[in-house]
């Protein structure tokens, strides 16, 4: 089944969406196999991962490159951060276009100026309304496959209030997109709001330490939401690990012990090294058969 297909069909359950943030191949592998239905590129993680922080520095090319070894690597659907789009209504046709012959998804498109921010940072700037609707009509336009999702993210709550952002994420929604992102409400009488205001389906951003009040995915659902995803979830994880191996090193000389007793061999299993193994052993024993029947 195609991925797209597949997503459409995990929004159509009656349970809503949790989808971790991943920002390469192995952490998206990680995901997968702790039994998540999908995987979200994190763009803060994928700009975190090439050294940068999140303000837009990163291009399309890179980002969609990084959607595509994310996506080859699992077998689940990918949902990735598109950023601003990466310029105007013409740089978003191409981003559409770039993501989709990468096998994603989905991508959300949001309302931010081109240097863009993360969604939980101040100083943050967005563009008209009218700029912010001819990206998603140029993203809904140019999807090839009806079922790849687009995800119109606002970030007019810090800018211009949350009544500002329901009006956007309306307006987006009845400019063809599939599902509405209102980015980072600050309050849990704001986040309840959203998807009662909201003409359509809902996805919330949870970030801890940011501006949204973290709650369970079973209060996100009770609220009305349909998807929720946790972006940095595996980064700042990762990033606690890092600091505490590296630690531990400098204290006593010696690397972290593995746990239960974990070989490196374990590790390339995760990452697929029995089936490239079978692989490699079927076409040495081809090659030897078709070698002596010669």
């Amino acid at each position: 089944m195609h991925p797209t297909t597949r997503l459409r069909q995990l929004l159509a359950e009656p349970r809503m969406l949790t989808v971790p943030g991943a920002y390469d191949g192995l952490t998206a592998r990680l995901i997968e196999q702790a039994g998540y239905p999908a995987v979200y590129m994190t763009g803060a993680g994928t700009a975190a991962a090439r050294g940068f922080p999140d303000f837009g520095l990163l291009t399309l090319t890179e980002m969609a490159d990084n959607a595509g070894v994310m996506a080859r690597s699992v077998g689940v659907p990918l949902i990735a951060d598109a950023d601003t789009g990466y310029g105007n209504e013409l740089n978003v046709t191409r981003t559409v276009r770039e993501f989709e012959s990468r096998n994603v998804a989905a991508l959300h498109i949001e309302d931010q100026v081109l240097s863009k921010r993360c969604g939980h940072l101040d100083g943050k700037q967005i563009v008209s309304c009218d700029e912010f609707l001819a990206r998603i009509l140029a993203a809904v336009a140019a999807r090839r496959n009806p079922d790849f999702l687009i995800i119109a993210r606002t970030d007019a709550r810090a800018v211009a209030g949350l009544d500002e952002a329901v009006a956007r994420a309306n307006a987006a929604l009845a400019a063809g997109a599939d599902m509405a992102f209102v980015e980072a409400p600050q309050t849990l009488d704001e986040m309840q709001a959203v998807p009662r205001l909201v003409k359509g389906p809902c996805l919330l951003n949870l970030v801890p330490g940011g501006k949204t009040p973290i709650v369970t995915q079973h209060e996100a659902e009770a609220m009305g939401y349909r998807m929720a995803i946790l972006p940095g979830i595996l980064l700042r994880s990762v990033v606690e690990a890092c600091d505490q191996a590296l630690r531990q090193l400098s204290a006593s000389g010696l690397p972290p012990a593995l746990p239960n007793n974990a070989q490196v061999a374990d590790l390339f299993r995760r990452l697929g090294s029995d089936e490239w193994s079978r692989l490699r052993t079927l076409y040495q024993n081809a090659a030897a058969a078709a070698g002596s029947g010669a």
